[in-house]
């Protein structure tokens, strides 16, 4: 397996989307596949799932003989792609006929001279055994899109004030509340400022959900400048990226179990 990531904004993308994901597990099970990368996973508490997809046609170029499934620690992959800056052209290869073989890193530079050096990383895989789940299709109650920077900022400033976010959904608004010690924060969110919003005639939705693990999935902006949310009272809540040329990567985060 080899590939290769060129542009510089795919670039940025892809170690933003590293960086996301290692705040969720510390190993990470990745399937190269004949035509797209996919890597599926869950944290330690099993309250966050999280799933990747990249096509083939999302790199500037993709080879692979086979289907080869590695893993490797999140921490230690996410710091070595860092090291890619906009000189730099990233590459990954892998010999999947031999048992052995490590992931190779390549980071390579656009110039010549003046300080600017190739790099290259070896990182060792683990042994892990990981059944991929099969996520069905499902209706949601609620379906709406934000900018992604507004989201994280929200997320961030609410984080002082409690640990559980309360989102309640109408068909004229949208409720964000924390509440803790330290007091309480509500944003209403007009639906003439979102992208989108759909939601079931007449309903009142009201859910629960750990404010830390919803800004592990927003800290990082980078990944597509709108997120899309997907609630249903009886289901963990869906946030979707859409990460360009049919690419995606979804976060599905367990409610909490609050009476209202």
């Amino acid at each position: 397996m080899k590939l290769s990531i060129k542009d510089k904004g795919k670039k940025e993308l892809f170690i933003a989307l590293f960086q996301n994901l290692k705040n969720c597990s510390n190993l990470l099970c990745v399937l190269f596949d004949l035509d797209h990368v996919f890597i599926q996973g869950m944290d330690k508490s099993h309250i966050c799932l999280f799933e990747v997809k990249i096509q083939n046609t999302w790199f500037d170029s993709y080879e692979t003989t086979s289907k080869c499934y590695i893993c490797f620690d999140s921490q230690v992959f996410h710091t070595t792609i860092s090291v890619a800056n906009e000189h730099n052209d990233m590459e990954l290869e892998y010999d999947e006929m031999n048992e052995d073989s490590q992931l190779s890193i390549h980071i390579l530079t656009k110039k010549e001279g003046n300080g600017y050096f190739n790099k290259h990383f070896k990182i060792p895989l683990a042994e892990f055994d990981y059944d991929i789940m099969e996520i069905p299709e499902t209706d949601y109650d609620v379906e709406f899109v934000m900018q992604s920077k507004q989201i994280t900022e929200i997320i961030s400033q609410m984080l002082l004030f409690g640990s559980d976010i309360n989102i309640k959904c109408n068909e004229n608004s949208i409720k964000l509340i924390a509440m803790g010690i330290s007091g309480e924060m509500e944003v209403d969110i007009p639906i003439d400022d979102l992208k989108e919003y759909s939601i079931v005639e007449d309903e009142i939705i009201q859910t629960s959900y750990s404010l830390n693990y919803i800004y592990k999935m927003c800290m990082n902006n980078k990944l597509s400048n709108t997120l899309h949310f997907f609630i249903n009272k009886e289901l963990p809540m869906k946030l979707f990226y859409d990460l360009g040329d049919n690419s995606s990567c979804v976060f599905y985060i367990a409610p909490k179990i609050v009476d209202f």
